[in-house]
C-alpha cells in the first residue's frame, strides 16, 4: 500500500470516527450505527410485528384474537410483541373495567402509517413466493 494511500484511508477513519452518536443519528440515518431508527427498522422487519400491525389493519383486536389470527405465534412471543409495539407508539393498549377484563389493541397514527408499507411487504410476497 501506498504512503498516500495509507493517509487518505487514516483521514478517511479519523471523519467517520469524528462524527458522534448525536450526529449521525441528527440525519435520521439507518445506515449510522448508533441511530435511533435502527431500532424501529428491527421492530417493523420482526415478521411478528409486522403480522400483528397487518391483523390490527382492520380494527382493534382483543389478544385472543390476535393470537388465533398469527398462527404459530406463542402466548410468550405475541405478549413480548406488543409490548415493544406499544413501547414505540405503534398501537395502544386499552384496558376496560369490566370483569373479567377486557384489553384491545389498536393502531396508533404511526401504526397506521407503519401499516402501509408493510401491507405493500406482505402483498408482494403472498404474489412472488413460490412463483418461478
Amino acid at each position: 500500500m501506498s504512503q498516500r494511500s495509507v493517509t487518505s484511508a487514516a483521514s478517511a477513519a479519523s471523519v467517520v470516527s469524528a462524527a458522534t452518536p448525536a450526529d449521525a443519528c441528527a440525519r435520521n440515518n439507518v445506515y449510522a450505527a448508533m441511530c435511533p431508527c435502527r431500532d424501529m427498522l428491527d421492530l417493523l422487519a420482526n415478521k411478528w410485528s409486522a403480522l400483528a400491525i397487518g391483523a390490527l389493519e382492520a380494527g382493534p383486536l382483543r389478544f385472543g384474537q390476535l393470537r388465533r389470527l398469527l398462527e404459530g405465534i406463542s402466548p410468550k412471543v405475541l405478549s413480548h410483541t406488543l409490548k415493544r409495539l406499544e413501547a414505540e407508539d405503534l398501537i395502544t393498549r386499552t384496558v376496560y373495567a369490566e370483569v373479567p377484563a377486557r384489553v384491545e389493541y389498536a393502531l396508533t397514527d404511526l401504526g397506521t402509517s407503519a401499516s402501509i408499507p408493510l401491507k405493500q411487504l406482505r402483498d408482494w410476497v403472498e404474489a412472488s413466493v413460490g412463483v418461478a
